[in-house]
């Protein structure tokens, strides 16, 4: 029998959900035996023509047009997609930028600080523009499952893809609901 496809994307957080995915430890063998990771930053794929996938798992939130553009990507290949911990349920501490203009956050950020010399805001065009504010991934593409934390405990995650390999939508119980 064919085992199940899974992608997964790392868009603007700071990887500490695929940290939490390797905490598995000896139960991240149970996972990957169960399923085919086709597309994960652990693995480092660098392109992001996803197959068909059962799902689609996203850690991060969307802050720029090249993550708007990976999401949707996901969302076109994956049956489910699950959001990983608060950046992408949320939109996490990314978010904090959501009440200062994009423009002067990126003249503070290359041309204004102390230790800035003949800064300028980046334009090139290999650069992907940032977006006004940062989303949560659910504010740019349907999200079937949630999985909040920051990071979401190994516990959550197990649990959440073991409901899924199971042919069941997790709802996570409050003991692997913790937050450090």
């Amino acid at each position: 029998m064919e085992k199940p496809k899974v992608a997964t994307v790392w868009l603007e957080g700071c990887s500490g959900c695929h940290m939490s995915f390797l905490d598995l430890d000896e139960g991240l063998l149970d996972v990957l035996s169960a399923v085919e990771l086709t597309h994960t930053p652990v693995t480092d794929f660098k392109d992001y023509d996803f197959p068909e996938a059962v799902l689609g798992i996203i850690e991060g939130a969307v802050g720029n047009e090249e993550q708007v553009e990976i999401i949707h990507k996901l969302r076109r290949k994956c049956q489910l997609l699950m959001a990983w911990g608060d950046c992408a349920v949320f939109g996490g501490i990314n978010s904090m930028r959501n009440h200062i203009d994009k423009e002067v956050l990126l003249r503070r950020g290359y041309v204004e600080t102390e230790s800035t010399v003949d800064g300028r805001v980046p334009d090139d065009p290999e650069v992907p523009e940032l977006l006004p504010r940062v989303l949560a991934a659910n504010e740019v593409v349907n999200v079937e499952i949630f999985v909040p934390g920051c990071p979401p405990s190994p516990e959550a995650i197990a649990y959440a893809l073991t409901e899924i390999l199971k042919g069941r939508t997790p709802t996570l119980p409050a003991d692997v609901m913790h937050f450090d």
